[in-house]
């Protein structure tokens, strides 16, 4: 079996590694707090090249480590080096273990041919992007805290919590009067809780808010009337299901330890801009290998959250640079 190139297609060999990163002051949302990013990588050599994709298991999603490293050997295992890409989306479902694979995969390809990603996937060259910092949930006094200490960059983000949103709220935009804020209520809103928040997020100037009500409860949304516009995050994950959230959400937060990497990213980015919604990219908590491949997605994005880096006590070697407050492409060093 030859390859485009000429040379005999051989399966990538495949190796896969847990690491721990410590989140700087650590990291609070609805669901719990964790300090420190918990990633999985893996790599793939072939052909003097080697790839790598980083991932983050979710326990939201019913993803344990174990279970996601797991995955990955047993689909790599069945890689022959042709179409591999191709055949992985059949192999594993959207989540963690098929990002990392997917990642690893385009930046294999890319290091072999000697092209980057972006000529791969017929995308132009990724230009610096602004990203959202994350304000962690806490107290309305730590948050306001926080956000005046962040006042730096152009857009905050602030994780919610439900019961005390209302503070949380006055007392941040009390702090930093200029800013730009987006929230993310970690579908931490109930259903009699969503007109008063609602109106307390308009109140303070919030552009967008992420899942207010769990997953599963859409339907609610399309009737009700919305003072800021609404992010669909846990309730996407692919192009599944997809046509039915139009109607109910404004936008789409696009990460690809959901959708299964930057194959599937790609494809729910053009369906979603053909429904009309907006475009959210986002992120785990991790290092600049996990956030390189989503600045292809993030170009055009409404609004874009790869501070995953950011909020680390440390990161990797050549890592995305952070400069006038905005992420610049990757290095093919780092990835692509």
């Amino acid at each position: 079996m030859a390859s485009e190139d000429g040379a005999i297609a051989r399966a990538p060999r495949l190796a896969v590694v847990t690491e721990r990163w410590p989140i700087r002051g650590g990291f609070s949302i609805s669901r719990g707090q964790k300090h420190f990013a918990e990633v999985a990588v893996a790599t793939m050599a072939a052909g003097g090249a080697i790839g790598r994709g980083e991932c983050v298991p979710y326990a939201r999603y019913g993803e344990t480590m174990e279970d996601v490293v797991s995955d990955i050997h047993r689909a790599g295992a069945q890689f022959t080096g042709h179409d591999d890409r191709a055949l992985l989306q059949d192999l594993l479902p959207p989540g963690a273990a098929r990002n990392a694979l997917d990642c690893a995969l385009w930046d294999l390809e890319a290091k072999r041919r000697g092209v980057p990603v972006h000529q791969l996937a017929g995308l132009p060259a990724p230009a610096s992007v602004g990203t959202a910092f994350t304000i962690s949930l806490d107290t309305p006094e730590a948050m306001a805290a926080k956000a005046e200490a962040a006042s730096g960059y152009p857009l905050l983000k602030l994780k919610l919590g439900g019961e005390g949103d209302e503070a949380r709220l006055a007392a941040i935009r009390k702090a930093v009067p200029a800013a730009r804020l987006i929230a993310d209520a970690n579908e931490a809103w109930k259903p009699e809780q969503f007109e008063s928040l609602m109106a307390a997020a308009e109140a303070a100037g919030v552009e967008l808010i992420e899942q207010p009500l769990p997953a599963g409860h859409d339907a609610m949304l399309a009737g009700l009337a919305r003072r800021v516009p609404i992010c669909a995050d846990e309730s996407v994950h692919d192009r599944s299901g997809l046509k039915a959230l139009a109607g109910r959400y404004d936008a789409i937060n696009i990460k690809l330890d959901k959708t299964g990497g930057l194959t599937e990213a790609l494809a729910l980015l053009e369906e979603a801009r053909a429904l009309d919604l907006k475009i959210m990219v986002g992120c785990m908590v991790a290092t600049s290998l996990a956030m390189a491949p989503a600045m292809l997605i993030a170009q055009g994005a409404d609004w874009v959250d790869l501070d995953g880096p950011l909020l680390l006590e440390e990161d990797r070697l050549s890592p995305l640079a952070y400069r006038d407050g905005k992420l610049q492409p990757p290095e093919p060093a780092l990835w692509g």
